[in-house]
């Protein structure tokens, strides 16, 4: 499932396992580790980078951070990025329901 999310134009958050491993690898701790209340500017970057980057190669943290800046805002985006991975840990969207796609 993508999460799109509205920056320079409509990109798509997906938090699958390339995408896991990404994050573990930028951060040098598995996911299960990461305290997602107390993330620095730089690993919600990250985060969020290895969500958009299926899209975009070229996509970098900073780069995703410039898009955040320039076109949306850190609480539109965070919220996407949560709704996207909680999809992707198969937990139940804000209604309670699981996603069908």
């Amino acid at each position: 499932m993508y999460t799109p999310i509205q920056l320079d134009k409509v990109r798509n958050f997906r938090y699958g396992m390339k995408a896991m491993h990404l994050i573990e690898q930028k951060l040098k701790k598995p996911i299960s580790k990461i305290d997602f209340d107390n993330l620095t500017m730089g690993d919600l970057a990250t985060i969020l980078w290895a969500g958009l980057v299926h899209e975009d190669p070229k996509l970098t943290p900073e780069k995703v951070m410039d898009l955040v800046d320039e076109y949306s805002s850190l609480v539109k985006v965070t919220k996407a990025m949560d709704e996207a991975f909680r999809y992707a840990m198969g937990e139940p969207d804000e209604e309670g329901k699981e996603e069908k796609n």
